[in-house]
């Protein structure tokens, strides 16, 4: 793929795939994400889930985001990230919009808020800095 296709590939909301070395192996788990073209990559998570405390002492990750129907394409970028701050309702009702529509974002806001953990969330950031590409409907 070429950079203009590779970003707004990993632009579409597919459910990504993220990877963190924790404690010598692997912490591999689907989740959302957002994504502008030449900027961070940027997921919401609890502030004591496994994958924020695994990010914030490798300071790294890896995400790969793919289409599951022929021609298959996945985009994999990688690079230094860190917690940027605390998810506000705004920040989560967003990332919920992205994948569940204005509709699935409300009842999707009213379940986080009632249990609790909406006030537990935060953002990650991730730079890319390599990416791995392939777009088998491409020849060659």
């Amino acid at each position: 793929m070429s950079r203009a296709e590779r970003e707004q590939f990993l632009a579409q909301p597919h459910v990504g795939v993220l990877s963190v070395l924790e404690d010598g192996a692997p912490l591999t788990i689907p989740i959302w994400y957002g994504y502008l073209a030449g900027g961070p990559v940027s997921v919401i998570t609890g502030r004591d889930s496994r994958k924020a405390r695994a990010v914030q002492t490798a300071g790294w990750l890896s995400l790969c985001a793919q289409d599951e129907a022929w021609p298959y394409k996945y985009v994999t970028a990688s690079g230094p990230a860190s917690v940027v701050g605390p998810a506000g309702h705004a920040d989560q009702r967003a990332m919920a919009a992205r994948y569940l529509g204005d509709q699935g974002a409300d009842e999707y806001m009213a379940w986080v808020t009632a249990s609790g953990e909406a006030d537990e969330q935060i953002v990650i950031e991730m730079t890319p800095q390599t990416w791995l590409t392939v777009d088998y409907g491409k020849p060659g």
